[in-house]
């Protein structure tokens, strides 16, 4: 009776409801106001971490805050003196500049090592900028600094790791725009088609919007104390849009029902909250669940994502259950103003029982070619290659991946797979000839390995340059072989750059991938059984979503890191995004999964007739959960427009992955399975049962 209290509760004090939900709004637009100090995807405590700082020390220019900065005129040599001056006038304004703390161009340096950044025919110079301060510290700087670079003869391209994250937060911030410019008109293009009225499909929307907003402004405030990724404000809008909407449409199209029986307002509220507010809750509860798998990965901006997906989601279903349901006391019967000229079809609810009816006729005829299409889709996750994600996740134009480019065509060494090495050596510190012929034999040894072209000393710091790709098994295949072998005197070995960062990022993942799907997959075998009080159905629902998610994974592999459909840079997958994708798209699926089951437990405690309790919960819902399905597409497709390739995986992977929930699952293996396993669906042993009944959870599904 908890929902049905909370339903009149808020129909008696809707207006209270309304106004704080006003405030609590105004104070999240107000936190959204100043911005937040967002990071790219960073995991402390690795290896190549370690290295990197190090090195930093060593070398007095940190690499995460230097810009490496390519000047460049065609058809003029940049030996030229009219090519010399220019470069000197274009950086003379930031050696007066507090936020600069050293600029270094070819002249800085000895004449072997100037001549390494100097380009001449090609009209080409490479110079550093070092900002004060730490990474964040630089961030902010980066624009105010980079506004001083100005040539009237050159043309300046900057990359480097402050100039990526900060054109990766631009990019990132045009894609959630663009995603949601295209998702809402589409949303509610989907909900006008549905409730046939434009004040009901308003009304998700406007949840929709008052979830994300309220999310956002948390993790953006969480930002200032906390490492929170760009990717994490895409990725929480992105899923509290989704399920916001598809909360609301539950609730309103339940109210709708209750209103057309012949209810007064409040009694189809507290109707409706005692059942779609009610499974609501336990679908949230599913889907937070899923992202609290992301909390194992502490240390890393998977577990910001993680806080920030749960906190999107908890607000949610908070204002699915309380904001929604007052604005429908508001309405009364206004609920259904606005009526379109659209038709509702009377045969649909007829449709889907004629096809749970075919399907359970002849089960095995579904199953089996169901099940082999979803086994033959994930094939491709078999051969699933892991790579962070770098400058090369940005378009071509955008300028740190522009001079990225550049680096590469006129700088390959500076633009090739360096593998740092950084060897420490205790107190007295410097290099005995003891030392120094350890650094010697190692250099020789590094150099001798398959893949490395030449190895660049610089006292304890050594660069392994190699032309293979950071990501590839060869470059993997040096990193690995440098540390196998840590003998130098009395120093310790640190290995570092990306290569090393692929390998420590992926074993990072991979360690904590069991607990994290440990806890997903219990969690919802445990809140399916509170709901529905069969043993049986979670764990069917877990081997159903595990079947619909292996066949998008393959997928994703397929287009993205094998190249096909729209995709022109093949590129391994992030190594965050499987864990991601699963723990997100999990918990989704049991939206449409609890959703389907609770109407199928009302109708079998009516009837006790399996047939007809999984043929009257399909055509009940099946309709809804297509339409729902239909909004999370859209809304996840819009994402995949996004110009940032791991945007536009996630947007990808989930828009696949609850098409295929709700198409073949839900329609199709759902119906077959729970043909197949007969009353047996909804068995359980008496000391669950009686544990349930002692927990409150043995009320029937209203």
């Amino acid at each position: 009776m908890v929902f049905e209290a909370l339903g009149a509760f808020v129909f008696r004090w809707r207006w209270a409801v309304l106004v704080v939900s006003a405030l609590f709004l105004a104070f999240a637009v107000a936190g959204l106001v100043p911005g937040g100090t967002l990071t790219s995807g960073v995991i402390h405590g690795l290896e190549a971490e370690r290295a990197q700082h190090i090195i930093d020390e060593t070398t007095g220019r940190p690499a995460d805050t230097t810009l490496l900065l390519v000047l460049h005129a065609d058809g003029l040599d940049a030996h030229s003196p009219e090519f010399v001056s220019a470069a000197h006038a274009a950086l003379d304004p930031l050696h007066s500049d507090p936020r600069v703390l050293s600029v270094a161009a070819p002249d800085s340096f000895p004449p072997p090592l100037a001549e390494g950044m100097i380009d001449g025919p090609g009209g080409a110079e490479l110079a550093y900028v070092t900002l004060r301060g730490n990474l964040a510290q630089a961030r902010r700087a980066y624009a105010g600094v980079r506004d001083r670079l100005k040539s009237n003869r050159l043309k300046i391209d900057c990359t480097g790791r402050v100039a990526f994250i900060h054109d990766l937060d631009r990019t990132l911030e045009r894609d959630l725009l663009r995603a949601e410019l295209v998702s809402v008109p589409l949303s509610l293009f989907v909900l006008m088609f549905v409730f046939r009225t434009i004040a009901a499909a308003t009304l998700p929307v406007g949840i929709g919007g008052l979830a994300v907003v309220g999310g956002l402004a948390i993790v953006t405030a969480t930002s200032h104390v906390a490492d929170i990724a760009q990717y994490t404000i895409n990725v929480c809008s992105l899923i509290g849009t989704g399920v916001a909407i598809d909360y609301s449409l539950f609730i309103v199209s339940r109210h709708r029902e209750e209103l057309a029986s012949g209810k007064s307002v409040r009694d189809a509220i507290v109707a409706a909250m005692g059942t779609a507010g009610r499974v609501v809750c336990f679908s949230g509860v599913a889907v937070a669940t899923g992202l609290a798998g992301l909390l194992f990965f502490e240390r890393s901006y998977l577990f910001a994502m993680g806080i920030g997906g749960v906190l999107v989601v908890t607000l949610a279903v908070v204002f699915a259950l309380t904001f929604l349901p007052a604005l429908l006391a508001v309405l009364g019967h206004g609920v259904n103003a606005g009526k379109l000229p659209l038709r509702r079809s009377r045969t649909e609810g007829r449709l889907w029982r004629a096809m749970a009816v075919r399907v359970m006729r002849r089960p095995w005829l579904f199953v089996l070619p169901t099940i082999a299409l979803l086994l033959f889709m994930g094939i491709p996750f078999l051969h699933l290659r892991l790579a962070s994600a770098d400058v090369r996740v940005l378009p071509h134009e955008v300028e740190a991946r522009r001079g990225y480019e550049l680096l590469r065509r006129h700088f390959p060494d500076q633009a090739a797979n360096r593998i740092a090495i950084a060897v420490q050596f205790p107190p007295p510190e410097g290099l005995t000839p003891d030392r120094l012929a350890a650094l010697q034999g190692l250099e020789r040894r590094v150099a001798a390995l398959p893949a490395v072209r030449k190895v660049q000393s610089a006292g304890p710091v050594l660069y392994a340059i190699s032309d293979a790709r950071p990501e590839s098994d060869e470059a993997r295949a040096v990193v690995r072989a440098i540390r196998s072998d840590r003998d130098v005197a009395d120093g310790t070995l640190w290995v570092g750059g990306p290569t090393a960062h692929d390998v420590d990022a992926t074993s990072y993942v991979v360690e904590r991938i069991p607990a994290a799907v440990s806890l997903v997959v219990g969690a919802t075998v445990l809140v399916v059984f509170l709901l529905l009080g069969s043993v049986v159905l979670p764990l069917k629902a877990v081997v159903m979503n595990v079947l619909s998610i292996a066949g998008s994974f393959g997928a994703l592999v397929w287009v993205f890191q094998d190249g096909h459909l729209f995709v022109r840079e093949p590129r391994p997958v992030e190594p965050s995004l499987p864990i991601l994708l699963f723990c997100t798209v999990f918990g989704l699926s049991m939206d449409y999964e609890v959703l389907m089951l609770s109407r199928m437990k009302e109708s079998w405690e009516r009837t006790h007739d399996n047939t007809e309790a999984v043929a009257d919960g399909l055509a009940r819902t099946a309709g809804l959960i297509t339409s729902a399905a239909t909004i999370m597409v859209s809304v996840f497709g819009a994402f995949a427009l996004a110009r940032v390739v791991l945007i536009k995986a996630v947007g990808f992977g989930m828009a696949l992955a609850v098409a295929v929930d709700a198409t073949l699952v839900r329609v199709l293996l759902v119906p077959a399975t729970m043909r197949l396993l007969g009353h047996l669906n909804w068995w359980s042993p008496a000391f669950l049962v009686r544990a349930r009944r002692r927990l409150g959870f043995d009320r029937p599904v209203p």
